[in-house]
């Protein structure tokens, strides 16, 4: 799956096997999990898997960029630019090492505790300093890229409207073009088309929707179709060249290279990998590897 948002997710126990795009990887304690906004990611358990997932606003991130960073900024479209440039790698495991995690656990425990009916206003401070917390002991280790700050595109600044915890983006017409595609992945669509739907001229499109969801639309729906050959790949024992035409790629080892891309391995790996090789009854093969034991 793919989430509108970042996400942290720190091992607590047990062990995993993780497909995305730094490819297919063992994870256990003393292990965090970074995924950009709409990054594809999948878990195998080995065995059982504990961990504690925080989602993360890609605004108030780059928020949080801004001030750290304020004295280099005009604005904050050089916080966006800067957080672009310096963290653009979309998936990384970070190794804080079992020390550390340990460390966390207490942090984790409570924040987990003060989100179950939501911040409120009252906690708002002690859930923000669990975070800051949590963040101080894993932001070191992560793998920054090199990058510049672009110049300053002037001292206007429009803020946007908060999503309020939904990590959906405000243009309806982007909800609704994702929608679309989502709806019908294996339809040849075209940026055009889509445009077209909502009434916006293709530019246009690619804008609202890169703001939306931080990839074009073509992307977007690669994402979604790669999405759709995992599920088929663990539930049934269609061949790939059948599953790949059932989602809109013709030619097969085009479909192969673009799931590659996206979780790090090919579509038989990826069976292998999650479904067990000793089981010949199909149907018994799709509901162990659809619920195999996890807990987060």
């Amino acid at each position: 799956m793919a989430f509108d948002c970042v996400k942290l997710i720190v091992v607590r126990s047990g062990s995993a096997l993780l497909f995305s795009e730094f490819g297919a990887r063992h994870v256990k304690v003393g292990d965090v999990v970074l995924l950009a906004a709409q990054t594809l990611c999948g878990a195998e358990p080995e065995g059982s898997v504990s961990t504690t997932t925080i989602y993360l606003d890609r605004d108030y991130v780059i928020d949080q960029v801004f001030w750290q960073y304020a004295a280099q900024f005009c604005d904050r479209h050089n916080a966006r630019d800067f957080f672009d440039a310096h963290y653009s790698t979309p998936a990384q495991i970070v190794r804080i090492g079992e020390d550390r995690a340990e460390m966390l656990m207490p942090w984790l425990d409570e924040l987990a505790a003060l989100s179950l009916d939501g911040p409120r206003p009252e906690r708002f401070l002690r859930a923000q300093a669990m975070l800051f917390s949590v963040l101080d002991v894993i932001v070191p280790f992560v793998t920054t890229t090199a990058g510049t700050t672009k110049a300053g595109r002037g001292s206007a600044v429009i803020p946007s409207a908060p999503r309020h915890r939904q990590f959906r983006p405000l243009r309806i017409d982007a909800r609704h073009v994702a929608q679309l595609i989502r709806d019908d992945p294996a339809r040849r669509w075209t940026v055009q088309e889509l445009a077209e739907a909502v009434h916006l001229s293709p530019s246009q499109l690619r804008r609202v929707f890169v703001e939306a969801f931080g990839k074009a639309p073509i992307a977007y729906l690669t994402m979604v179709r790669t999405e759709r050959i995992a599920k088929l790949l663990r539930s049934t024992e269609l061949p790939v060249k059948q599953i790949a035409a059932q989602v809109g790629w013709v030619d097969a080892e085009f479909a192969a290279r673009q799931f590659r891309r996206s979780l790090g391995v090919t579509p038989s790996a990826y069976r292998r990998f999650v479904c067990a090789p000793n089981l010949s009854d199909g149907a018994q093969r799709a509901v162990d590897c659809t619920h195999a034991p996890a807990t987060s």
